[in-house]
């Protein structure tokens, strides 16, 4: 079962997607609480981080980095979110493997969830 975080502090957000991705057999855990990222990555053998680009003041693109420097998480893909239209190339640019806009379809995550998870295990 892979397990994937979300980083994001709207709470109806975390539940909603906690909800809808272990209803897909996915197992995940909801954090709003970005400087644990790093620690909630080790201590649940994440697979998948999906990361919000604004939480509480604090910029995911700089989380999205640490996360890349971190030699132990480096290779965790990261699924990052935003409603801002124009921090796409900036994330993608923070090492974030793939990104999607708030708000989105379902159909539209479960298929980069799943592309992303394929390519990590080929």
């Amino acid at each position: 079962m892979d397990k994937i975080l979300v980083v994001d502090d709207d709470p109806i957000i975390g539940e909603m997607l906690k909800f809808v991705l272990d209803s897909k057999g996915y197992l995940a855990f909801i954090s709003n609480k970005p400087e644990q990222t790093v620690h909630n990555i080790l201590q649940n053998s994440i697979d998948l981080i999906m990361l919000d680009q604004f939480i509480f003041g604090v910029s995911g693109i700089e989380v999205c980095k640490k996360i890349q420097e971190n030699e132990t998480t480096a290779n965790v893909p990261i699924l990052m979110m935003s409603a801002h239209s124009k921090v796409k190339k900036k994330c993608l640019a923070a090492g974030a493997t793939d990104f999607i806009f708030k708000p989105f379809e379902m159909k539209t995550l479960f298929l980069k969830i799943e592309t992303i998870l394929k390519q990590t295990k080929v």
